[in-house]
């Protein structure tokens, strides 16, 4: 084994031969992908991170006569001798064992393989070692498998050896690359900022950390580097990034895990434009460089659209709407106020409270809406049912109520056909441009719950009837720059504002005289890009004014004291020369997802956790002794059930 390691060194990786190779001497080092006896003659597999080669272990080429027939492959007398021992080594190796050979590329003749990129040649071997003797794996490793993720998550370095999850590895690999060389181009360092800061309140939950060398304190794991990103800003820097690793305690999903990382940017006396034409250009990059995709078909200018979210959310139901399909939503809320409900009685309570002016127009409490499923759509009434089935998941979902058209317009297979009005009825045909056989979804009550079911019905139609793929890309990619948000959200539990996303994000200038008289309406520079249905990315332009701070803080009902305690250090640093500044983070673990057509997050990080945050190959997270508590002054409290 020595002499591969110390005197003969790998000459090229397995997946690298090509038929311009025949005649040289190689020399591979891999894991043993297959192996197969044909009588004396071992053909094996050798496979690493660039592909599978075959190998020829063969006894008849211990005889030069033979070397000499073959066109183009030749050998050293002196090493005749090895190719027994090479032979002898291949009867008994098995699979996953790791080798090292020296051979020589030959045509494979008229038995070549076209489904891989070495199939035109093959490796007759001359010499042999065993580096490692594998025992027998838990689990195939070949590029298609059936088994259990949690089996494969356990042994996860056998799982990573599968061609197609080194390929998702290499690709984020491309995209850290293309990032980096971009970015850095532009103008923009790459900066580190802390793991352990301080917990701040808002935004998502942080897993603490007990300080040991003060205790009965607790650091915060970094949930982003917002707060030092903006001190680099204020620090003169400029222009800033990371891909940085970032952590949140919350509940896990299919693009959710408890540590992601982040393309981290933050740039100096720009506006949203800036932000938005830098980020463009870098996915643009990304796109041609590791998709080989130039996404300037789609995008001529450059420039992805934009959409303000208030229509996004009127259109869609959400602010990450999936622009690879139609089925558009309609908000009928107007309609039914001016019609008095239309025959409607539910319909009429929420008119009548519009008319009355408990609610208003500008941010209704409740709003009625309707999406179409087409006649094209040849949606069967047990599969309708099978949709409504799939949103009681949602939180205040109470029903979906469903109208088919007939041809002369009226409604049939609905309890609503028998109190509409006829002037109702074809207003809202007409208003969602329905026709004969189409079916006209309807959703009405709480706004946040109406939104949420009719964006979830959207997807899933579009999934059902095959305008969209279950996962994955489909070779379609649409984006979206989602703009101005809500700066503020009320927070019916404690009835007071909350911010929307942060305390630091800048009112749109014209909504500024509202922050005291009317919250609800003040819009804010934030934006979300969003890439089929996904979001991406999320930043905003920062607030760099103290007295406008000072007013934000005074509607969230934040006093001074409450601000020195929560964010002194930067208000203080907001005061000492801040630039205007703004800045976006993008999620490179869902963007990987997104570009490899993984279905989950988890197939795309190394070392990923379950839907339960736990690791399955280290068993993490563990009881610690009792000892390693007390040293840092902490108690458990948990009492494990029975």
């Amino acid at each position: 084994m020595s002499r591969f390691i110390d005197e003969l060194k790998r000459t090229h990786r397995c997946g690298e031969l090509r038929a311009s190779d025949e005649g040289k001497e190689v020399i591979l080092f891999g894991w043993v992908a297959s192996r197969r006896d044909h009588g004396g003659c071992v053909f094996i597999d050798i496979r690493d991170r660039e592909g599978i080669a075959q190998l020829v272990f063969d006894p008849e080429y211990a005889k030069a006569d033979v070397w000499a027939s073959r066109k183009g492959a030749t050998v050293q007398s002196g090493d005749l001798s090895h190719v027994l021992d090479a032979h002898h080594l291949a009867e008994q190796v098995r699979g996953e064992w790791v080798i090292g050979i020296r051979g020589v590329v030959v045509s494979r003749g008229q038995n070549k393989n076209p489904k891989i990129p070495t199939g035109d040649v093959e490796i007759i071997v001359t010499e042999a070692a065993v580096f490692n003797r594998a025992e027998t794996p838990p689990f195939e490793i070949t590029d298609e498998i059936d088994t259990r993720e949690e089996i494969r998550l356990a042994y996860r370095y056998l799982d990573l050896r599968r061609i197609p999850l080194q390929r998702t590895l290499r690709m984020r690999h491309d995209i850290n690359r293309v990032t980096r060389n971009y970015l850095s181009d532009q103008g923009c360092l790459e900066l580190e900022t802390p793991f352990l800061v301080k917990y701040t309140p808002g935004g998502a939950r942080n897993f603490l950390v007990p300080a040991r060398l003060s205790p009965g304190k607790f650091y915060a794991l970094a949930e982003s580097p917002q707060l030092y990103k903006q001190l680099f800003m204020v620090a003169g820097f400029d222009r800033y990034f990371q891909i940085v690793k970032c952590f949140r305690d919350e509940d896990l999903r299919l693009d959710r895990q408890p540590e992601f990382t982040q393309i981290d940017v933050e740039l100096s006396f720009v506006n949203q434009d800036d932000v938005f034409s830098l980020i463009e250009g870098l996915v643009f990059s990304i796109f041609k460089d590791v998709l080989k995709k130039d996404l300037r078909a789609l995008y001529p200018e450059g420039r992805f659209p934009r959409l303000p979210f208030n229509e996004s959310m009127a259109r869609y139901g959400n602010d990450k709407p999936d622009l690879r399909f139609g089925l558009e939503h309609t908000d009928l809320t107007e309609l039914v106020i001016e019609q008095a409900g239309g025959g409607v009685s539910f319909w009429a309570e929420i008119a009548e409270k519009f008319r009355s002016g408990q609610y208003r127009r500008e941010v209704p409490a409740e709003i009625v809406k309707a999406l179409v499923i087409p006649a094209s759509a040849n949606l069967s009434r047990p599969q309708l049912e099978e949709l409504e089935r799939g949103l009681k998941e949602i939180k205040g979902f109470k029903g979906l109520a469903r109208a088919k058209v007939a041809e002369d317009g009226t409604w049939t297979q609905s309890p609503l056909a028998k109190s509409i009005t006829p002037e109702a009825r074809q207003k809202i045909n007409e208003t969602v441009g329905a026709k004969a056989g189409d079916v006209i979804c309807f959703q009405f009550g709480k706004t946040a719950v109406v939104h949420t079911v009719m964006a979830k019905l959207r997807v899933d139609i579009a999934k059902r009837t095959g305008l969209i793929p279950e996962y994955g890309h489909g070779d379609q990619w649409r984006f979206l720059w989602v703009t101005n948000p809500p700066l503020f959200e009320y927070d019916e539990d404690t009835g007071r504002w909350a911010a929307a996303h942060h305390a630091f994000t800048r009112p749109v200038d014209e909504h500024i005289p509202l922050l005291e008289s009317d919250p609800a309406r003040v819009e804010c520079y934030r934006y979300d890009l969003v890439l089929n249905g996904f979001e991406i990315g999320g930043g905003s332009i920062r607030l760099h004014d103290p007295e406008v701070q000072a007013r934000v803080f005074k509607t969230l009902g934040i006093d001074d004291k409450d601000a020195r305690e929560k964010f002194g250090f930067l208000l203080d640093a907001l005061k000492s020369g801040a630039p205007p500044h703004g800045g976006i983070a993008l999620g490179m673990d869902r963007t990987a997802m997104l570009l490899t057509g993984a279905p989950t997050l988890r197939d795309v990080i190394p070392f990923p956790k379950t839907n339960q945050g736990t690791d399955q190959l280290t068993g993490a997270p563990v009881v610690v002794d009792a000892s390693q508590l007390a040293e840092l002054q902490v108690k458990s409290t948990f009492q494990p059930p029975g």
